[in-house]
């Protein structure tokens, strides 16, 4: 039996779902704690949501915010979270010889999964590198019964991850259906501003509904074309059709295209819930 329950708190659509269920009874047994690994660079909308989860009586467990520090300044300044020079992000790019690809997805992990083993180590009075015995911790997971192809086994074997929302058999549609009939707000998409995996419906809106967001994506989005003089082989974009964002947008905007749903790579569910 596990000594710890922590529920994965993304402050999006499944988790704040999760999340609420969980304190109703409705899921059960009751989490020790929600952690939200906070990147630094969500949108307003997420931390605004997150505040309300966190408001005094609202869940009958602690929120507990853990970080690994900011992304934005990490892909601004080329490191990652333990120094080294190399993007922590699945960019697309463009290689010299005209060739295309996407970099690997290492920003999950680093500003994800690694705060939340951190924060849940603590919760266990454990130091970093202290034994923790096989299933100690159950971690609630927040992926639903459309995306069940991102579910995927814990990395460590001191912790076991749990789909409650899938073993009700539930949708996101069903999340929304949920909160609706409790009268609850809908939570935002949680994502990070510059997310490359968000659908072009979505980066239109953010456009047109949070130009401050979309200005700091687009600003971002440049950046990222300054340091091929720095030795990097290919050019990156946060758009699959590899031109500059505000560029790319239009273009999609005028052909009615969508980019393909990229949830799927992120399989850990840390993302996007």
């Amino acid at each position: 039996m596990p000594v710890l329950r922590v529920l994965s708190l993304g402050a999006g659509v499944q988790s704040t779902t999760m999340a609420l269920m969980a304190s109703a009874g409705e899921l059960t047994p009751m989490p020790d704690a929600a952690i939200f690994a906070d990147t630094q660079w969500e949108p307003a909308a997420v931390y605004q949501q997150l505040a309300w989860l966190s408001e005094p009586g609202r869940l009958a467990f602690p929120v507990i915010i853990a970080t690994a520090g900011d992304i934005k300044a990490g892909i601004l300044s080329r490191r990652n979270t333990t120094g080294g020079e190399y993007s922590v992000i699945p960019w697309f790019t463009k290689n010299q010889d005209g060739t295309e690809s996407i970099g690997r997805r290492q920003c999950t992990n680093e500003y994800k999964i690694a705060p939340i083993m951190r924060a849940t180590r603590t919760l266990l009075g454990v130091g970093p590198r202290d034994y923790i015995r096989k299933g100690s911790v159950e971690v609630w997971i927040g992926i639903s019964r459309d995306e069940a192809s991102r579910m995927k086994p814990a990395r460590q074997q001191w912790m076991v991850n749990r789909w409650p929302l899938i073993e009700r058999e539930m949708t996101r549609a069903d999340c929304l259906a949920w909160l609706q009939r409790q009268g609850y707000p809908e939570p935002p998409k949680s994502a990070c501003v510059g997310c490359p995996f968000r659908r072009d419906s979505a980066w239109i809106e953010m456009r047109n509904m949070r130009p401050a967001e979309w200005a700091d994506a687009v600003a971002v989005d440049a950046a990222l074309r300054q340091g091929d003089a720095r030795g990097f082989r290919a050019t990156e974009f946060m758009h699959d059709t590899r031109l500059p964002l505000p560029e790319a947008i239009d273009l999609v905007e005028r052909e009615r295209r969508e980019q393909p749903n990229l949830w799927e790579n992120e399989c850990e569910g840390m993302c996007g819930v």
